[in-house]
């Protein structure tokens, strides 16, 4: 089996791929549209969208075009960050069921702990609400597997002590040279499985010289290294490309980095948008 064909499991037994195709800033039409079902013709069966990329429609089309049941395909998507209040949430949920036109979404996220225009608003009062939504529909069975994005342990805490159902998932920016060991280490301890995305460091980490080294080593492209390093970590990783060529590239992860490589690769440190 294909490593892109392999699957983590979540703590309600749910089964995640280990590879999923993002599609942040990937305009709803035909780019989306198109980009998707490359995806999908070229082995992907982990979609992840959400409801503020405004790409859902397409996104929703190439899932009903494509070859594959409803069932083999994993959906990702989210509530918007700046939605804290139930009824608003409730609608929001909807609005992603109805675009995508799905009677059901495996993975259901609030998209941020706050607003993106004001990162770092205490909303703790306003995440509890509409957690509790997301709470409901899973209950329903119109979510399989619920969680949160871009949450510290802090903001995990607030949800834990006050809702049910502890998150399933935790999506955040983890890439080489990011140091998320606090978030990681209280996931790991609270059964809260986590998602990277922006595995390539939005781009920045394709020009890293010492991670071309690493590459060159293996035959493979800087891309891979940065996917496959994630995987060796014990998380899902959310490339995303427009380009067929890239695509296919990203899910061929059948190889091993060496031990020291990934020792190495634990060395580089920094935010890599500071780099150039």
């Amino acid at each position: 089996m294909k490593e892109y064909q392999k699957t983590y499991k979540l703590s309600n037994g749910v089964h995640i791929p280990k590879i999923g195709f993002g599609t942040w800033q990937i305009p709803n039409g035909p780019v989306a549209y198109k980009s998707v079902s490359m995806a999908l013709k070229n082995g992907y069966k982990h979609i992840d969208t959400a409801l503020a990329y405004g790409n859902e429609e397409s996104v929703g089309k190439a899932l009903k075009d494509s070859e594959f049941s409803r069932e083999e395909i994993f959906v990702t998507t989210k509530l918007p960050a700046e939605v804290k209040d139930y009824l608003a949430a409730e609608e929001a949920f909807l609005e992603s069921l109805n675009n995508l036109d799905l009677d059901y979404i495996d993975l259901y996220l609030i998209h941020a702990p706050w607003p993106w225009s004001d990162m770092g608003k205490d909303c703790k009062a306003g995440n509890i609400e509409v957690y509790k939504v997301l709470e409901k529909y899973y209950k329903l069975g119109k979510i399989k597997a619920i969680g949160v994005s871009n949450f510290s342990p802090n903001d995990l805490d607030n949800i834990i002590d006050n809702c049910e159902i502890v998150p399933q998932v935790n999506q955040i920016g983890y890439f080489i040279g990011m140091d998320q060991s606090e978030t990681i280490e209280y996931c790991k301890n609270h059964n809260i499985f986590i998602e990277a995305y922006s595995p390539l460091g939005i781009g920045y980490l394709l020009s890293n010289k010492e991670i071309e080294k690493v590459a060159k080593k293996y035959d493979v492209s800087t891309a891979q290294i940065c996917i496959r390093y994630l995987l060796q970590k014990g998380v899902v990783a959310l490339p995303k490309s427009n380009h067929e060529e890239r695509i296919i590239q990203n899910a061929q992860l059948d190889f091993e980095i060496k031990h020291e490589d990934m020792n190495f690769l634990d060395t580089i440190k920094g935010d890599p948008r500071r780099w150039d």
